[in-house]
């Protein structure tokens, strides 16, 4: 599994909006500067993450975009199954009912699979956005803004 960089500007648009939360719309353009990503390529990402329901956006001069929900309410996995699908190792684990791999009873290589998925999850499901602007805090100075 590799992480796409939609997927990683993803994380990083949702964490922005998580940080700058004070209730007012933030421009998709403040966004941009802040993270150094072109903001059509941001376009594309927050249209995703829009129709997925994690955010709110208004047009006009005062528009742009906030979280949906509270930080606490999102985790990374469920950002980044957004804007990646599944976050399988292999397609293999992907398959369900009639589509089952014909392997599956004797694949022995199937449990190394499982383990893995199952070791992403607990990372990615376990850490919402407001754990990573905690960390943010910690991390960065209160005069510096990302």
């Amino acid at each position: 599994m590799k992480i796409s960089t939609k997927g990683r500007y993803a994380l990083r648009l949702m964490l922005d909006l998580a940080i700058h939360d004070t209730g007012v719309y933030v421009s998709l353009r403040d966004i941009a500067t802040r993270q150094d990503i072109s903001t059509k390529y941001l376009e594309q990402i927050i249209t995703q993450l829009n129709r997925a329901g994690f955010v709110k956006s208004i047009r006009g001069a005062q528009g742009g975009y906030m979280l949906a929900n509270a930080p606490e309410t999102y985790t990374v996995g469920m950002i980044l199954r957004v804007m990646e699908g599944s976050l399988a190792p292999v397609t293999c684990l992907e398959c369900s009912g009639s589509t089952e791999c014909p392997r599956a009873d004797t694949c022995v290589t199937m449990e190394i699979w499982v383990k893995i998925q199952e070791a992403v999850d607990n990372v990615v499901d376990n850490i919402t956005l407001a754990d990573l602007v905690e960390r943010y805090n910690e991390k960065v100075p209160m005069n510096f803004s990302i």
